[in-house]
Parts: C-alpha cells; sequence; structure tokens
C-alpha cells in the first residue's frame, strides 16, 4: 500500500512511495506529529539520479524489519534536494560539520523543532569498513533521545547555533580591485592538472564556473598559460567516458583523474553550463572542435530532455536494470554486431573498445588517441575514419536506443531551465541559430507562464500540469540571467521588463541591508530552523552569484542606478571570501570582472533581419566579449523604447544604413556602419 509520498509530483520521491517506510513529505504534518509525540524526526534527503540513495533504499529502506524500526521510533521525513535547496543547504550544513564531509543520501536525525543532533550520509545495512549499520544507527540514536536527552538538546543547541552563525558573512566589507582576480586565477590555475586537466587527483568534477572564471581571466591579461590550461581541460573532458560519444552530453564527474570512468547519471545544469563554456571557448578561439561538442550537448537535451511544454527535464538516472552505467558500454561483439566486422573495427580502435573492458568487463567509449594517429595505424585516411565514425554514431544511437533505458526525472526546475535558456539564447546569436533562438523563447514563455503558485508567483518546480513549492532566490536570479541574456539575442523589451520585475522581487523579497547579501528564501516563506543563504557556486551558481551578475548587466542597460548598487555590495561583502577561497566563487568572481573592466555598451540601429544589421551584430555575436552588453533600436521605434534602455536615447541610422555606437558608461565613439570598422572599435583579432 502507498504510504504518503504517493500524492507527491517528485520523481524521487514517488520512487519511495511503496517502501514499507512510513515517509512523510516535509511539511506540518509531519512536524506536527513529531512535536505531539515529542518523537526525533528522521530526515532523508537524496534525489532521483544518485546512485547511492537507490543503493540505500533498496538496502534498508525496502527491507521491511528495517522499516518496522523506522516506524515505531521515528517520524520519517523524505525530501528531493532539488525541490527544497533551502531544506537541503541547511542539513548539508549541519552534516558537514558534524562529520567534516558530506554527499546524498544525507540522513539527519532533528529534534520535532528541526534541529539537528546528528548526522551523516549513507548507511550499510550491516557494520562495514568501520562504518555502523543503518539499524545501530536508528537504535542508538533513539538510545540518547530516551536515555541522554540533556545531551541531545545540548548538541542540537550548539549545532542550530553554529548554523545561524554560518549564515552570517562575519567578514567586513572588503576593497574591489583586480588585485583579487590576479590572485583568485593564479590560485586556481595553480591546482589544475596541466596534463590531464582540471583540479589534479581524482575524483575529476568539471566545474564549468571555474573554467569560465579561467577564460576571462585569459581574455583580461593575455595569458596563454590558462588558455593551454583551459584547451587541455576541454579537449580531454570530451574525448574521456565522462562525455557520451553516442548520445551528446556530459555525465556528473569521473572518479579517476583521466575522465574515464564517469558516474553516469546526466544532470540538465552541468549541461546547461558546459555547453555554455564550449561555446565560449568557440568564440575566443575559432576553434570548431568546441562548437561540436557544444552542439551535440544542445542536440541531446533537444532530443531527450525536452517537455511537450518547451521545459526542460531534470536528470537521466545513472542505472538501469539496476547496474550503474549498463546503458552506455559496449562489447566488441556489440560494436561489430551494429557495424560490421570493416567498420566496426575502425569505430573500436578509435573509441578504445578492447576484449578486456576498462569497467567492470565492458567498455566506456573514449577517444584518448588522435584521429590522424588511428587511421595511420590501421591504414585508412584520416578522412575515411572521419566518414566512418560520422556513419556509426546514429547507428549506435539507434541500437542503444533499443536497450532498457536510465530513468528520467522529468520534473521541471526554474533554475535549471533558466540555464539552458541562458546557453540556447547565447548559442542562438553565436550562430545565428533559429532553432535555438525558437527553443529559448519557447522555454521562457513556458517558465513565465506556467510555473507560478496559486497567488501568482514564480514556482520552483513543475511536472504533469502542477506547478508548486514557492520560488528561491537561485530561480529568480539565474531566471533574470537567462531573460537578459534572451534580450540581447532577440532585442525584444518585453524580456528585458521580465528580467526587471525579478530583479524588482528579488530586492522586495530576498535581500538583506545589513548584511549586503541575498537570503535564498523569501521574507515570508516558511519558517525553518534557519534563514539559509547559499553563498558559495558549486555545481550550480549561487543565488548571490547569480543576482550579483543579473543585476549589474542589467543597470548597464536600463541605467537604474539601485541596481548596480546593490550588486556591488554583493561583490563588497563577498570581497574576503572571493580572495580567500576562489574554487568557490567561479561566477561571483566573473561578476566582479565585469563591474571592474567598466562594461562596453553597443547600441545598434537597423531592421534585426536586414543583412546589413545582422553583419554588424555577428561581428559581437561571434566573438567572446564578456564584458559587452548589447541593445537595439529599430528604424520604425518610438523614441519612448529609450525608457526602458537609455542606451538607446538619440540612436539614429547613419545614410539609411545600420549603425553600431560603441559607449561607455553612455560615452560614445563615433557611430560606424561597416562591420571591420566596429570590430577594430571592439578590439577584436582572431575570434570565431
Amino acid at each position: 500500500m502507498p504510504n504518503r509520498l504517493a500524492g507527491e509530483t517528485s520523481p524521487y520521491l514517488l520512487q519511495h512511495q511503496d517502501n514499507p517506510v512510513d515517509w512523510y513529505p516535509w511539511g506540518p504534518e509531519a512536524l506536527e506529529r513529531a512535536s505531539a509525540e515529542d518523537r526525533p524526526i528522521l530526515l532523508s534527503i537524496g534525489y532521483s539520479a544518485c546512485h547511492w540513495c537507490h543503493v540505500m533504499a533498496h538496502e534498508s529502506f525496502e527491507d521491511d524489519q528495517t522499516a518496522a524500526v523506522m516506524n515505531e521510533l521515528y517520524v520519517n521525513i523524505k525530501v528531493d534536494r532539488e525541490e527544497r535547496p533551502d531544506i537541503d543547504s541547511i542539513y548539508m550544513t549541519a552534516v558537514q560539520q558534524m562529520t567534516g564531509h558530506g554527499g546524498w543520501p544525507m540522513t539527519m536525525f532533528l529534534t520535532p523543532q528541526g534541529e539537528p543532533f546528528y548526522g551523516g550520509t549513507y548507511y550499510p545495512p550491516e557494520p562495514r569498513h568501520g562504518m555502523p549499520s543503518f539499524r545501530q544507527v536508528l537504535l542508538a540514536v533513539h538510545e540518547a533521545w530516551t536515555e541522554r536527552r540533556e545531551d541531545v538538546d545540548q548538541s542540537a543547541a550548539h549545532l542550530t547555533g553554529a548554523l545561524r552563525e554560518s549564515a552570517g558573512l562575519r567578514a567586513p566589507a572588503g576593497a574591489l580591485d583586480t588585485t583579487i582576480l590576479d590572485r583568485a586565477s593564479a590560485a586556481l590555475a595553480e591546482r589544475m592538472d596541466a596534463q590531464w586537466g582540471g583540479t589534479r587527483g581524482a575524483p575529476k568534477f568539471p566545474q564549468p564556473l571555474t573554467l569560465e572564471f579561467l577564460l576571462r581571466s585569459w581574455k583580461r591579461t593575455g595569458d596563454d598559460k590558462l588558455m593551454r590550461l583551459l584547451d587541455v581541460t576541454l579537449r580531454r573532458m570530451a574525448a574521456g567516458g565522462m562525455y557520451d560519444h553516442v548520445g551528446g552530453g556530459f555525465a556528473r564527474y569521473s572518479v579517476d583523474a583521466h575522465w574515464l570512468v564517469p558516474h553516469f547519471e546526466k544532470m540538465l545544469y552541468d549541461n546547461a553550463l558546459l555547453a555554455r563554456l564550449y561555446l565560449h571557448a568557440w568564440q575566443a578561439t575559432g576553434d570548431d572542435a568546441y562548437r561540436t561538442v557544444a552542439e551535440d550537448v544542445l542536440g541531446w537535451v533537444s532530443r531527450e530532455m525536452t517537455s511537450p511544454e518547451g521545459g526542460f527535464y531534470s536528470a537521466l538516472d545513472a542505472d538501469s536494470e539496476g547496474e550503474e552505467g549498463l546503458f552506455y558500454v559496449w562489447s566488441p561483439a556489440g560494436i561489430d554486431e551494429v557495424l560490421g566486422a570493416e567498420d566496426g573495427a575502425l569505430v573500436r580502435a578509435y573509441y578504445g573498445v578492447t576484449a578486456e573492458g576498462n569497467f567492470e568487463g565492458h567498455n566506456i567509449l573514449h577517444a584518448w588517441r588522435p584521429l590522424d594517429e588511428v587511421a595511420r595505424e590501421n591504414g585508412v585516411a584520416p578522412e575515411h575514419l572521419a566518414a566512418v565514425l560520422d556513419r556509426a554514431r546514429p547507428k549506435l544511437y539507434d541500437a542503444r536506443a533499443k536497450r532498457i533505458w536510465p530513468g528520467r526525472d522529468d520534473k521541471i526546475l526554474t533554475s535549471w531551465n533558466a540555464m539552458m535558456v541562458h546557453t540556447l539564447a547565447e548559442a542562438a546569436r553565436a550562430w545565428d541559430s533559429d532553432e535555438y533562438r525558437a527553443s529559448a523563447i519557447r522555454a521562457a514563455e513556458f517558465l513565465l507562464g506556467s510555473l507560478r503558485t496559486e497567488d501568482g508567483r514564480l514556482a520552483r518546480t513543475y511536472k504533469d500540469g502542477n506547478a508548486r513549492i514557492p520560488a528561491f532566490l537561485e530561480d529568480h536570479a539565474l531566471l533574470a540571467e537567462a531573460l537578459v541574456a534572451l534580450y540581447e539575442t532577440t532585442f525584444d523589451a518585453r524580456w528585458l521588463a521580465e528580467a526587471r520585475t525579478l530583479a524588482d522581487r528579488m530586492l522586495d523579497a530576498f535581500w538583506d541591508e545589513d548584511e549586503g547579501a541575498f537570503y535564498d528564501t523569501a521574507r515570508d516563506a516558511e519558517t525553518l530552523v534557519i534563514r539559509p543563504r547559499d553563498l558559495y557556486d558549486n555545481a550550480t551558481p549561487a543565488g548571490n552569484s547569480s543576482a550579483a551578475n543579473a543585476l549589474l548587466r542589467l543597470s548597464e542597460l536600463t541605467g537604474v542606478g539601485r541596481y548596480a548598487d546593490v550588486g556591488r555590495r554583493v561583490l563588497e561583502s563577498m570581497a574576503q571570501a572571493m580572495a580567500r577561497m576562489p574554487s568557490g566563487f567561479g561566477h561571483l568572481l566573473g561578476a566582479l570582472d565585469f563591474h571592474l573592466a567598466v562594461p562596453t555598451e553597443v547600441a545598434f540601429v537597423g531592421a534585426p533581419e536586414a543583412e546589413d544589421t545582422r553583419a554588424l551584430l555577428a561581428v559581437v555575436h561571434r566573438a567572446y566579449l564578456p564584458n559587452v552588453v548589447t541593445a537595439l533600436r529599430r528604424p520604425d521605434d518610438a523614441e519612448d523604447v529609450a525608457d526602458a534602455v537609455p542606451l538607446l536615447a538619440g540612436r539614429t541610422a547613419r545614410e539609411g544604413r545600420a549603425t553600431a555606437y560603441v559607449c561607455e558608461r553612455f560615452a560614445c565613439q563615433q557611430p560606424v556602419t561597416d562591420p571591420a570598422a566596429l570590430a577594430e572599435q571592439l578590439g577584436i583579432v582572431g575570434t570565431g
């Protein structure tokens, strides 16, 4: 008989609806029962694509005897961390303070008031490797609750106090100068693996936010060492097994130092950020290898991760048929069966497929060796091998599609969708793609129209026609960033207006004037044990980092001084932290680079579909110009267009031709109508 999770929409929670555990979703019913019965809460947090979450569920939550202990002793609450990043952030901080590490599944024990007093991550069903069994933990925590309550209460009070302290900034505002940027890029470069890319050692995470900052640093300084490190990282990632050579898209991370063996889950946010990073690398270098990767990732999103409404699903699981990675691996015989012996032999040679395998007797495809080298060893021309690979990939994809697929988490999250809208908007302008443009617009319209709670506010999550959970700071901030990017692609003023609405909501509901930073939850949100404030960029940008980026860019376009003031306050509040630990602030360091650069504004006058306008736009759109903002005025626009974008005030076309004005702080150079002259004014040399 299903438990209380049966009425939820989260795929992760629904995976547990048939557990014998009497699970509650997070909410008043569970908390009131815990309080009424003076029972501790067992809080289990995970997500649908998490391999070890599945393992613990199978070992413990599906076990009748373990479930009986849980039901007798605890009020059991299950949370999807992707739906409730606020709850996840609070208790992840607590488990890290208790144990020195974190991860998922997260297992926390709370007082009825939500105060943590003990916790960990994965617990095995039997004692193993010095770890107690889950049942031992359940019994020991209950014994402490009933027999040593005073100690438990003291522990809860101490941990809750530490959580409140961690939500404060604790450091005075710091000065903003390029020294922070220089030291950050030097420190991050020092940690890089010059041979294999990424940070040295294992596991290897892609860290697109850090790499974006290093690309910005290369642009600012011209330091070729940074570009070499970026190049080896991007090439090694795309050549390794973490990248899906058959279907496109990146897995979460590599367990080894060579990007070979991944944890196989594919997350929307990783792929949104990585596609944008490869796009920027193409803009910076003109190397089409980067463009190919970005387009393959976006192709995967279009085929496998796009909902009928135009939104984007959250993740593909790591497991199929109960085995991690089974969907993605190959045998020599399997390759030959699909491709035939002749093409199969070449494909096996290129992708390193052997009888022994490289992953539990199977083969993860990887392309470590140059195509020319493999062609020479096999006595064929490089062009022939390239043609074989081109015709092999769709055949392998079709054959693989007949296997049992990994589970797909089909909830739609505002913040993750916003990152993909942002990437599609940039790809549309860089490659003048109607397909990407239409996809970005459709998704943005869906988010703004359907991701609404009953009172009309922005919602966090959507599934099967139901939008729920009030949006968090990161949802507002990342969507504002995305809509600014969409404006700079389409020059449709509605996107700028929507971005301003989101910015104003952030300032009204999330801003903390005393600390000079944003909270993650709105003023009128559910009261938790603390009001969380996640300051660090991790796999996704922190809400504060995204808010600073969005506000600073909006200020350049709209001239609204408060946006610039608040963006600067966030930077000042975090200046010492950025200097001390740059690896936690890749996106915020990008905002600091934008702020210190004195951004360049380019105002275009012309019909967007006209050839002369398109030629001018291409100069900017195909180049890597992270500190340039753009606006466009159509020849028939009324003068009040400048009310929304002051940069456009008084701008006119010269001699009936499309015209560009390059400005800083609204002081402009001579207007130009020639693309080469525009490139010269912007200092563009050798771009994509």
